[in-house]
């Protein structure tokens, strides 16, 4: 994708949009909460760093896709979720306080895991002779100045002033999503001569991509006995990515400014719906009745919910008092 008005402009305000909307959702606690909840969080991120790059690896490798489509399905499988991912897990009746902490500590962490391995990737499938590289300080950078900032600005305005965060928290999160579907079409759009061609070609790996890490997480927060609702919220953040980063670190000038590595992504981005819906419906009218009150998420907070205080939210922290009158807080639970 030559560079253009919506590379080199509107992709990055989108993307520093849609994060900024993210921040106006977090607060410190949600990064606290890898102390006391450590299991959970831990599963989750082992899930999102781990397990998803070696679905996607192998995928694209037992899939045989052309090079440029196998990368683009790497990156895709390399970011992680963002704000969308949150709003599917609270439509699944997940844990949502378990999925905003994972996706505030996983878009923190992949900020310095992003270039290393997009660039491994590159030599795995284009060969020792491609020259695409992500310079890893200078995309460190530029990916920080994209999410990390703009998620900073977003949890200081909401700490400054939490009534307009409490305000504005919706309607950006529709903002964020109208922009991701802009930012989707507008990859499919400037591809159109082989658009239909890519979906025969990349289509059933994204499927198989997006079906497969839904599955895993979940099979994973099973297989380490979380409960019901941070079993749902693994699966939707192992499956849920940021389609958004992807197609800027594809398509953008200062990235790798490849129009077919944005292809899988773009494609990528729209599957995922239709499977994160099919798995919210199915753990939720086919399982989900049978699972025992005990089971249900004592931290399963809403829409509204995101919009508490600091305060509020310390409220999740379990408190516990010790023999010699010492308050503490305690992380069982999770």
């Amino acid at each position: 994708m030559e560079q253009n008005i919506i590379t080199g402009v509107f992709l990055p305000i989108a993307i520093a949009i849609i994060m900024w909307g993210m921040g106006l959702s977090l607060v410190l606690d949600d990064f606290r909460r890898v102390l006391f909840y450590p299991k959970a969080v831990a599963i989750g991120l082992f899930g999102q760093l781990i397990a998803l790059p070696l679905i996607g690896y192998i995928i694209a490798s037992t899939f045989n896709l052309p090079p440029e489509y196998a990368v683009g399905l790497m990156i895709i499988a390399l970011c992680p979720g963002g704000p969308t991912s949150n709003l599917i897990s609270f439509l699944a009746r997940g844990d949502v306080a378990l999925s905003v902490t994972l996706t505030a500590v996983s878009n923190t962490v992949t900020v310095i895991t992003i270039p290393p391995l997009v660039n491994w990737m590159l030599l795995e499938f284009m060969g020792q002779g491609t020259t695409l590289q992500l310079p890893f300080a200078q995309t460190v950078v530029q990916i920080a100045l994209l999410t990390i900032v703009p998620v900073a600005l977003g949890m200081w305005v909401r700490a400054k002033r939490p009534a307009f965060a409490a305000e504005a928290d919706f309607p950006v999160k529709v903002a964020s999503m109208t922009l991701l579907v802009l930012v989707i079409l507008a990859a499919i759009i400037r591809e159109r001569e082989i658009i239909v061609q890519a979906f025969i070609d990349v289509g059933p790996a994204t499927l198989a991509l997006s079906a497969g890490s839904i599955l895993v997480g979940f099979g994973i927060a099973v297989a380490f006995g979380l409960n019901w609702s941070q079993r749902i919220t693994t699966g939707v953040e192992v499956g849920i990515q940021n389609g958004t980063l992807a197609i800027a670190l594809a398509s953008g000038a200062t990235f790798l400014n490849n129009p077919e590595m944005a292809i899988p992504p773009a494609i990528y981005s729209l599957v995922m719906f239709g499977t994160a819906a099919a798995f919210g419906f199915f753990v939720n009218a086919r399982i989900g009745r049978r699972v025992c009150a005990c089971c249900s998420d004592r931290f399963r907070i809403g829409i509204i919910d995101l919009n508490r205080t600091k305060g509020e939210r310390d409220s999740e922290i379990p408190v516990t008092q010790t023999p010699s009158g010492m308050v503490q807080t305690s992380g069982a639970g999770y």
